[in-house]
This record gives structure tokens, sequence and C-alpha cells, in this order.
């Protein structure tokens, strides 16, 4: 998801690019303007970095048990053509 400190940059450059007669409201814009993010980011279809890190962790155990496999159904095919009587 979006770093907060990014986040934090974002609001505070779009809070200082208003006009200086404005800046008087700058709590209300701020609020305002991190309400307006946090909705449209709301609507996204993100996952936070602790599900992505889960899920990393999850897939490298996967990818780790899928070569295990793969190692032992080459280690069987072997076996299995090593005792196969020859067709000649």
């Amino acid at each position: 998801m979006l770093d907060p400190k990014h986040f934090e940059d974002l609001v505070n450059r779009l809070s200082s690019a208003m006009p200086k007669g404005l800046q008087m409201l700058h709590e209300d814009i701020n609020r305002n303007v991190r309400t307006s993010v946090e909705s449209g980011l709301a609507r996204l279809d993100l996952v936070t970095r602790e599900e992505f890190d889960v899920q990393t962790a999850v897939l490298a155990r996967s990818r780790a048990k899928i070569s295990k496999l793969e190692a032992q159904v080459a280690a069987l095919e072997q076996t299995l053509a090593a005792n196969r009587p020859d067709s000649h």
C-alpha cells in the first residue's frame, strides 16, 4: 500500500499548493485532502504490506514443496525406467 511517508508528503504538497488566503484553513484542507485520498485508495483493490508478505512466504513454501516433489517424481521415473525390462 502507499507508504505513510509518501502519503504525508502528498497531503503536504497539495495543501501547500493552495493560495495563501486558504492556508488559514490548513487543518480543514488537510483533513479533506486526507479523507479524499483515503477514500480513493479504499476503492482500489489493494492489500496491506503484511498481507503481501504473508502471501510471499506462502508462495516461497509452495515453490520449495513443488521443487522437492519434482525431484521425487524424477527419481521415481529413473527407478521405474531402470527396472523396466528391455523391449528388445
